[in-house]
């Protein structure tokens, strides 16, 4: 018999400075994925055996391109994720910051164009792990719980 379980996700927040703004790097989800209509960063499943950080690390370069470049990845926060039904997710965050090179989307099937945007003008609706992350860079929380209602 089959249990259901939730799954793990990660992800990693990119930031880029400029010219005294920050700006943060995202797409907007398809129909194919999780939350389509939601902007998001780049992310996905943890695979057998890898570290936390080598999955979202491996996530964003598939999702962005081997050219986008950064560093000083930090963790950022989980969130256990139960407000898409019946989807249940354990997501774990990195913040990242640019480095060189511009994101492609490499998987336009799942999503569009990444673009950036000024942390204080993000677009909406954002997809609810990444809301609760970008809170995490403001307010330094760390953990965000939620049950199936």
């Amino acid at each position: 018999m089959k249990q259901d379980r939730p799954k793990v996700g990660v992800g990693v927040i990119v930031l880029k400075k400029s010219e005294g703004k920050t700006y943060v790097m995202l797409h907007q989800r398809k129909s194919l994925v999780l939350g389509e209509g939601y902007w998001g960063s780049g992310g996905g499943h943890v695979e057998l055996g890898e570290s936390l950080k080598e999955a979202a690390l491996r996530e964003l370069a598939e999702e962005a391109g081997s050219e986008l470049q950064v560093t000083n990845v930090q963790f950022l926060g989980v969130v256990n994720f139960t407000q898409m039904q019946p989807k249940h997710y354990v997501d774990i965050s990195f913040v990242a910051e640019w480095k060189a090179g511009e994101p492609i989307n490499s998987s336009p099937r799942e999503t569009t164009e990444w673009q950036w945007f000024d942390i204080e003008a993000l677009p909406s609706p954002l997809f609810p792990p990444v809301e609760k992350y970008l809170d995490a860079l403001k307010t330094g929380v760390k953990f965000f719980d939620s049950k199936f209602v």
